[in-house]
């Protein structure tokens, strides 16, 4: 079972540009409030299942708060990023923005970030310091 006081981010473990996103959100998270898994992994996937998230249109960021919700895209990547705190708060004024608005400027992203970014052959392994953070 898993602590349900860290929030978990799935991710696309072979798109650089999520796995960069994902260091990026490693440095920045000083109150260790996160814990990571690619989509493509065995708890991935279970976590996918549990919570009947149909992922034929989401296939680069979910953000689970166990035991309360999981938000996706645009709402997954704010809600992220204001976790931070300090002035990363001020991402807030983002969510003013229709959610459809929001993940048609996401999508086109998500959607071309091999292209755009690359894509590696397999899952990227954590460093030994950080593979207490990946499930």
């Amino acid at each position: 079972m898993l602590e349900e006081k860290h929030k978990i981010i799935l991710f696309d473990g072979v798109c650089n540009l999520c796995n960069n996103s994902i260091q990026f959100i490693i440095k920045r998270d000083k109150k260790d409030v996160f814990r990571y898994a690619a989509l493509q992994s065995d708890i991935g996937q279970q976590l996918i299942a549990e919570r009947g998230i149909d992922t034929t249109n989401i296939d680069s960021i979910i953000l689970i708060e166990p035991g309360l919700a999981y938000h996706i895209k645009s709402s997954a990547a704010l809600k992220i990023g204001r976790m931070f705190g300090g002035g990363w708060q001020l991402l807030a004024i983002f969510e003013w923005i229709p959610t459809p608005i929001r993940n048609f400027f996401y999508d086109i992203i998500a959607k071309n970030r091999y292209r755009w970014f690359g894509k590696q052959d397999a899952c990227m392994i954590p460093t030994p310091e950080l593979k207490a953070k990946f499930l």
